[in-house]
């Protein structure tokens, strides 16, 4: 029992509060927000097992999240995205949480992970659908629509932000006027403040950063990284960052005063140092290019997938390169305490266990899931290993 850790959470509308492991995937990139898991001692694949396999029909690459013996996810069916709660165990729908979209896909449909907090799971479907629903029940608490709140204008690719928590808010980015930004209250609804200037939506969820004692966001919008100050939302300081399609889609990896950024589509990588009031970039190349897939920081080094199908090992301080391996597509990876990875080759849907190090590149072993186009993070919680590809939700037994 030492490895639990029970959230109270007390609101008016009296929302039960769930009971999350150690062990738990309960938002985007995990529960440090770094891409990843607490597990230990994969070094095989060789044993894992299939334990279930669902239909999804979106033909997309929304994430799962994982809490108190549930896989959630958003699908979609008909003309509406479904929330589906799933048993870990058995693969079988605990409930569904419907709601409206019935325009045409877009590279599938929703595209984000759910984010559990207490009792509560909000979720962000693509045309800008912010739902706040009972973790218990999965009955609808509260609907916002960035749309019609804030004139938000979807991206090309649309909405793809997960919902990020802090405190009593939820940051999301709209991309309205003056609503490059927005805090959320998490119990109403109700807005709490708009900023950060008028940029058009990225597609990474937002990341805190602390720097001379003030408290920002830093978020890469489709154009630029801009940093707002978290108590009001107003803009500090702003770095263009242009691509073609303004696609800006891995999530910055803020350490300390720094961040490092990287954009597909001929722009590269960089590091950009800032204070609470201004920001300049450190270093820029071409030597990274990741269109989607969010880098993992390991012992002072990046490694993540790129444009070009290559692995890359690179140094966030220098820029300088340690090596590249092809063979990977646009594949995500996650991350595990004892410093192994697992990273899909996306096209081909093989699952990769790599060492991270600096010194080489090291396979240690791959398998195929499910096969065919797997672009969505595999996700690793209590020993299980939950991966998607465009048709199916699959768990694996690693122990």
């Amino acid at each position: 029992m030492h490895r639990l850790t029970t959230l109270f959470i007390i609101t008016a509308l009296a929302i039960a509060p769930v009971v999350l492991n150690a062990a738990d995937w309960p938002r985007f990139l995990g529960p440090n927000g770094n891409g990843f898991s607490p597990e230990m001692g994969v070094k095989s694949l060789k044993s894992a097992k299939m334990l279930w396999k669902v239909s999804l029909s979106d033909n997309g690459y929304a994430g799962p999240s994982i809490a108190g013996g549930k896989v959630y996810i958003i699908d979609h069916q008909g003309n509406n995205d479904v929330l589906r709660a799933i048993n870990i165990k058995t693969g079988k729908d605990v409930w569904k949480f419907s709601y409206g979209d019935n325009s045409s896909s877009n590279s599938g449909f929703a595209r984000s992970t759910p984010t559990i907090d207490g009792g509560r799971i909000y979720a962000i479907g693509r045309l800008g659908q912010l739902h706040c629903v009972n973790i218990k029940t999965g009955k609808k608490i509260w609907f916002r629509n960035f749309q019609y709140t804030f004139n938000g204008v979807a991206p090309k690719w649309q909405y793809s932000m997960s919902p990020f928590i802090d405190g009593n808010k939820i940051i999301v980015c709209p991309g309205g006027p003056n609503a490059a930004v927005a805090a959320i209250d998490k119990a109403t609804g109700k807005t709490i403040w708009q900023g950060g200037g008028s940029d058009i939506p990225g597609y990474a969820t937002p990341v805190p950063a602390k720097v001379g004692g003030t408290k920002l966001y830093v978020v890469f919008t489709g154009v630029s990284l801009i940093g707002v100050n978290a108590n009001n939302g107003k803009l500090c300081w702003r770095i263009p960052w242009s691509t073609s399609y303004d696609v800006n889609g891995a999530t910055p990896i803020v350490m300390g005063n720094k961040a490092f950024i990287t954009s597909g589509y001929g722009h590269g990588a960089g590091l950009v140092e800032f204070t609470a009031s201004s920001a300049k970039i450190r270093w820029e190349n071409k030597d990274l290019q990741s269109r989607f897939g969010t880098p993992l920081l390991y012992k002072g080094f990046m490694y993540c997938t790129e444009d070009s199908g290559n692995l890359v090992c690179i140094s966030p301080a220098s820029g300088k390169v340690r090596w590249k391996q092809p063979g990977f597509e646009w594949g995500p990876a996650t991350g595990m305490v004892d410093g192994n990875a697992l990273v899909f080759a996306g096209n081909s849907g093989d699952l990769v266990l790599v060492k991270l190090s600096p010194d080489k590149y090291h396979e240690l072993d791959r398998f195929k899931p499910l096969g065919g186009q797997s672009w969505t993070a595999p996700v690793i919680s209590n020993g299980k290993l939950i991966v998607r590809n465009k048709s199916a939700l699959a768990c694996f037994s690693l122990k």
